[in-house]
């Protein structure tokens, strides 16, 4: 594995639009193939065209390679320099993992709130805070740039996203309001509102449509188009085979009735995402709270495997936390950080295979961040992700299990950056400025690489 070197400039460097005088990028392209062949391979037997999807996908922007090489990010983070404004209560906090602007959006939440949140908790894992912080301010360089914002600009966007973290952060520490806040309809406004207000248009019965029929029986069942696969009736029987233990997963005081949980259809589900390609994703529909099929529920069962960011911090989440199943990894680390959970959060595992569950919600819009078509779309936006995370890191703390972070997390990161506000948000844009350069140099190799038939997985 070749050696991630970042060079001192001695000016300014500009690549691709972005400057920044302190540390530059470097092109290391045997490295970046490296690293996504080794990340990609052990997925190739099994879903070979899905891993096809996922490179041809990474080739659109350095925005959509960046959303598929969150382990290249890791691997950075264990030689990059650390943060000036980390300690040991902020070391080992949960974080998304896989901070991105495409992994926002909107969903309803258990009390039938319509709320802007973080939506992909697949990478979710302990690390610094910070972490969660620069990936995302990386992509919104990267997002930013894209939409065609200039540099200055796309840094007060990054400024704003971090003031607004901070900010909310010390509305926070010494309350418990952290654990009752939300983004809704009636405390946002812009391209946010507005996607709020989208889900909350949505019906079940449309949803369904989308997706299933009723048979020649009046049963109802999936589809079957490019995207939603028949399975082997192998496949279909152990699936259905581990409903008892997804069930059993699920707390006893969230769990319904038995029926509520019997199995009609499965689909293998293709195409979906981006860095999770190569992953097997099934639909399954159940029946839901009664035997009419006009309420019928689906859900996504998503093969996992160990978190990118125990790449760089492996063993900072003790395995035994999580059972050692990848599957439950994920679902506790969207307990922590949202509220209000989706109550069909569970998890199986199917031949060796771990897997998480949840409902596939009709409510569900996805946040495009290809609508930001001016920096005062940006900065609402953006500022508005940016009390998502403070939120996110807050109600994960001791507030969710003192046994995995015994802190206080708003309460320590607002000390750490009391007083050297200026300080660290010139840390985190320094550092998103040169990172977003290495990640255009990467995408470059690996747009060389892909368009030479490069094996890459």
């Amino acid at each position: 594995m070749l050696k991630r070197i970042f060079v001192i400039a001695a000016s300014v460097i500009v690549t691709l639009g972005f400057a920044s005088n302190a540390t530059a990028a470097t092109p290391r392209s045997s490295w970046v193939e490296n690293e996504i062949y080794q990340y990609n391979h052990p997925f190739a037997a099994q879903l070979p065209q899905e891993l096809a999807t996922k490179m041809q996908k990474m080739t659109a922007s350095p925005f959509a390679f960046y959303r598929g090489t969150a382990h290249i990010f890791y691997r950075d983070m264990q030689t990059l320099p650390a943060s000036a404004f980390v300690n040991s209560s902020t070391r080992a906090i949960w974080l998304e993992g896989d901070m991105h602007m495409q992994n926002f959006g909107v969903m309803r939440d258990n009390n039938g709130n319509n709320v802007f949140d973080t939506t992909d908790f697949d990478e979710g894992y302990l690390g610094p805070y910070v972490w969660d912080l620069r990936r995302m301010a990386v992509s919104i360089l990267l997002a930013a740039k894209e939409n065609g914002l200039s540099s200055s600009d796309a840094q007060d966007v990054v400024r704003n996203f971090l003031d607004t973290y901070l900010n909310k952060m010390s509305d926070f520490k010494g309350t418990n309001d952290e654990l009752s806040y939300r983004l809704e309809s009636s405390n946002t406004n812009g391209v946010v509102q507005d996607l709020i207000q989208a889900a909350a248009s949505k019906s079940r019965s449309s949803f369904l449509s989308k997706y299933t029929l009723l048979n020649s029986n009046g049963d109802r069942i999936f589809q079957t188009t490019s995207e939603l696969q028949p399975l082997s009736s192998t496949t279909y029987a152990d699936i259905s085979a581990a409903m008892s233990s997804y069930i059993a997963s699920i707390p006893s005081s969230k769990r319904y009735i038995n029926s509520y949980y019997t199995l009609k259809d499965i689909r293998l589900k293709l195409s979906s995402g981006t860095g999770s390609l190569g992953r097997y994703r099934y639909f399954l529909l159940i029946e839901g709270p009664s035997s009419v099929t006009d309420d019928d529920r689906i859900l996504e069962m998503k093969q996992e495997t160990s978190s990118a960011v125990a790449i760089a911090v492996p063993g900072l989440l003790s395995s035994s936390i999580y059972d050692n199943n990848e599957g439950a990894r994920v679902t506790i680390a969207m307990k922590a950080m949202l509220s209000n959970t989706d109550p069909l959060v569970g998890y199986a595992t199917v031949n060796n295979i771990p897997f998480m569950l949840h409902e596939k919600s009709p409510y569900q819009e996805d946040f495009d961040y290809k609508l930001l078509t001016t920096k005062s779309k940006f900065m609402d936006a953006m500022g508005y992700a940016g009390k998502v995370v403070a939120k996110n890191h807050a109600i994960s703390d001791k507030d969710y299990n003192d046994a995995i972070v015994p802190y206080s997390v708003d309460k320590e990161v607002t000390d750490l950056v009391s007083g050297n506000k200026a300080a660290f948000k010139n840390e985190i844009v320094n550092f998103a400025l040169d990172y977003a350069t290495q990640v255009e140099y990467d995408y470059a190799s690996f747009l060389d690489a892909y368009n030479r038939g490069v094996p890459l997985y």
